[in-house]
């Protein structure tokens, strides 16, 4: 999995650190491959009781690693990768790992960061934390599973302003809206207390604990999730290839307004 995430095993809890601090923890391929893997190898190891999601440095994940986005980019955005339809994190992080899975957002967690967060089964976060859907922004909606996990956690109308207003939301009003469970008291007391309750989880009984999931996300699953996660990969990729999308992406780097056409 190289250097992109460093995994720890802490008694029956797995922690998985994303470590691209320089660029804010930002996804390329090959890290969302490797938490991927890290998930599997957890939900498969019969000695992990319980996953724990964090990042490196002063970010959670800044989303999408923008500046590699066109060597990653298929050739035929309508047509999603068949390896991006079968090893979706969320997917995994839901249903293939049936441990509970702990997200602690220590710092800025944008667009697919967003995702990658929600997709746990709980979060906290440090109050520095600060969330941002980052996908209206640049022209796109929104994937990594965000349209099926946030409506479930904080409802649909907050979760339509949350992306469509696309700014960014402060660790208390995430904890208002319900995006996370719990703030701790000083950014200080956020890395013990993110290990505390992953070592908590990871003392349940462990049949209680997957047995307990599996019931939970059963509850108001899509009939058809795989599609419903491809579509949005699809739409994603699509929208990329608008002149709407070129364009917020240079009004951006300008710091000016951009101009739609709806082209």
């Amino acid at each position: 999995m190289g250097d992109v995430l460093e995994i720890e095993t802490d008694g029956h809890l797995r922690v998985l650190r994303l470590n691209r601090p320089e660029r804010k923890n930002a996804l390329t391929g090959p890290l969302i491959e490797a938490i991927v893997a890290g998930l599997r190898d957890a939900a498969h190891d019969d000695a992990v009781w319980a996953v724990a999601i964090t990042g490196n440095g002063d970010a959670f994940c800044s989303g999408l690693d923008l500046a590699g986005m066109d060597d990653d980019r298929d050739d035929d955005a309508d047509e999603p990768d068949d390896d991006r339809e079968r090893d979706h994190f969320a997917l995994v992080a839901r249903f293939e790992c049936e441990k509970p899975v702990l997200a602690g957002i220590n710092g800025v967690a944008v667009g697919m960061g967003v995702s990658l967060a929600m997709c746990a089964d709980i979060r906290i976060a440090a109050p520095s934390a600060r969330f941002h859907p980052g996908y209206a922004r640049v022209g796109a909606s929104p994937d990594g599973g965000l349209t099926w996990t946030l409506p479930e956690a904080i409802g649909r109308e907050r979760a339509m302003r949350f992306f469509l207003e696309s700014r960014m939301v402060a660790a208390a009003e995430a904890l208002e809206l319900g995006m996370v469970s719990e703030v701790t008291e000083t950014d200080d007391a956020f890395a013990a207390r993110f290990l505390e309750y992953g070592r908590m989880l990871a003392g349940v009984a462990p049949l209680a604990a997957r047995q307990t999931k599996r019931l939970v996300d059963a509850v108001g699953r899509p009939p058809d999730l795989q599609a419903h996660l491809t579509e949005e990969i699809r739409l994603t990729l699509q929208a990329f290839t608008t002149d709407d999308s070129k364009e917020a992406v240079r009004a951006m780097a300008a710091r000016e307004q951009p101009t739609f056409t709806g082209r």
